[in-house]
């Protein structure tokens, strides 16, 4: 971006939001970190639901600095409902209003070998800390891959795929996997499962970009799990966040959708073919979702907790996920 604001092309990273000051700072700081990377666009970023700025205003202050294009990057792993809908009604929306302004959108950061080398990075970073009174080889111990949870079945089988990769790649005895939320198993259950098969060793791992609530309550189930089976090591590796790959790899995709280059990978998506036990979601109309939690900050606005309000942010009807 120039800093005068003059760039014809403008760049809105698209975040999910989150009530947790810590992910919207780390979202923050990818910003400036792509920022300071593409210096010829405008870059910006905005969220969908909690945070500030919401989707229209990052778009609305693009327009204000004269872009004549924006490259929106939804930045998140997969494609589930608020890569399908939610971003694609707030930009949809936003170009029918504004015609003069040629609004292209970016596939998900999806499973890339970039995104897998970090992962590894982050689970050997983990193992490589442990304080090992003697050595416990890969082959005892069971990698746990955590991922978000979708009512969105292409965007929950990723993970399995991660997990697997990961595995083999890296030589673990076994892997499982779990969720945060809406998908199963969860947490707890996906470790009372790991903690049967004997292995001396598990390792949970959140598949996630940045912390929020929902990473803060991986990482406090593990440690619930940990207090009773105290025979097993229990490792806990931090997500992806800023890792230099992570961030190539929002570049890459930024270069990607200025090329044209932005088909996302439909085959197995719930909208448009009929996949098994999702047939009546099959061309279902693009809408928008969680209308109630646009822009109404993060927990440091409010000082509350929002379930107290009637939004436990743990639907299962919504589809995209659990909240942050």
């Amino acid at each position: 971006m120039s800093g005068n604001g003059t760039a014809r092309t403008g760049v809105l990273l698209c975040g999910h939001g989150s009530r947790d000051v810590d992910a919207i700072a780390e979202f923050e700081h990818l910003t400036r970190v792509v920022r300071a990377r593409l210096t010829d666009y405008a870059v910006d970023h905005a969220y969908l639901e909690f945070a500030r700025p919401v989707i229209r205003d990052g778009l609305e202050a693009l327009k204000q600095r004269g872009v004549a294009r924006i490259l929106a990057l939804p930045g998140m792993l997969f494609a589930a409902g608020h890569v399908k809908n939610d971003l694609p009604w707030e930009l949809n929306n936003f170009a029918v209003d504004n015609p003069g302004i040629d609004v292209a959108y970016g596939r998900d950061l999806a499973i890339e070998p970039e995104l897998l080398r970090a992962a590894a990075d982050r689970i050997e970073a983990a193992l490589a800390a442990t304080d090992e009174t003697e050595t416990i080889e890969r082959a005892d111990t069971l990698l746990l891959v955590v991922g978000r949870g979708t009512s969105d079945p292409d965007a929950n089988s990723n993970i399995a795929k991660v997990a697997r990769m990961l595995w083999e790649g890296m030589g673990f005895g076994w892997a499982e996997v779990a969720f945060s939320g809406v998908a199963f198993p969860r947490v707890p259950e996906a470790f009372e499962r790991a903690a049967r098969l004997g292995f001396r060793r598990i390792v949970v791992f959140p598949y996630f970009l940045f912390t929020g609530v929902l990473v803060k309550r991986i990482y406090a189930d593990t440690d619930a799990m940990a207090a009773h089976h105290p025979a097993i090591d229990i490792v806990k590796a931090g997500y992806l966040n800023d890792h230099p790959l992570v961030l190539d790899r929002f570049v890459a995709r930024i270069a990607e959708i200025d090329r044209g280059e932005n088909a996302m990978n439909c085959r197995l998506c719930k909208y448009r073919e009929q996949v098994i036990g999702y047939e009546t979601d099959a061309g279902a109309a693009q809408a928008g979702h969680h209308h109630h939690v646009r822009g109404i900050g993060t927990d440091a606005d409010h000082r509350h907790d929002h379930a107290h309000h009637g939004h436990d942010h743990d639907h299962h009807h919504h589809g995209p996920g659990d909240h942050d």
